[in-house]
């Protein structure tokens, strides 16, 4: 049941690469911060893909099949990061513990943010400095926001992959926006330049 054209080289692996090699290595690269890693993960989900290339029925277009398969790919490789070092809740070097003072006040006021978020998304210069807030988070706090904010897991299938309690998730979810609003404050939006 392929859709017309539109999924012509679903079952022709050398179209997948060419057509869609530089997107997934960019969707990789993004969430995980790392080149190498990131080639990994195209080629895994093209292996993955020729395997169950049978079962694509073209519900959806390649790309979108590709990219599910990619992400599936990135929630097992966190999980067996968290896994493998056995992150502790501990939150050692939390990047927000100097944002506020001993009363539980802003040590400094946040600025508001004008950009419209549409724009930004669409400028590469402000998803360049996003990546590089995202790659500075801790660990456990980049793993968590890559697993629920950028592959858009839902709550359980996070605690569940991370090893952690909902309330704990809320929390790192919490300290990682923190964090990334002062990287971005200082790196993006304190830069007269961008924009």
């Amino acid at each position: 049941m392929s859709k017309g054209n539109s999924n012509k080289g679903a079952h022709n692996p050398e179209q997948w690469i060419e057509e869609y090699g530089d997107y997934l290595f960019r969707f990789a690269l993004f969430r995980l911060s790392n080149e190498e890693t990131a080639r990994d993960m195209v080629q895994e989900t093209l292996i993955a893909a020729w395997k169950a290339k049978k079962n694509f029925r073209g519900d959806s277009s390649l790309r979108t099949w590709l990219v599910g398969i990619m992400k599936h790919k990135i929630t097992d490789l966190v999980r067996k990061e968290i896994r493998a070092r056995k992150l502790s809740d501990a939150l050692e070097n939390d990047p927000t513990s100097g944002m506020f003072d001993k009363n539980d006040h802003w040590s400094k006021p946040s600025q508001g943010w004008d950009d419209d978020p549409e724009h930004l998304y669409s400028n590469q210069q402000f998803l360049s400095t996003l990546q590089t807030c995202v790659s500075a988070l801790p660990e456990q706090h980049r793993h968590v926001f890559t697993l629920r904010e950028l592959n858009g897991e839902d709550t359980e299938s996070v605690c569940n992959a991370c090893e952690i309690s909902s309330t704990n998730l809320h929390v790192i979810m919490h300290r990682a926006r923190l964090a990334l609003r002062q990287c971005l404050e200082k790196k993006w939006f304190g830069n007269k330049e961008n924009g």
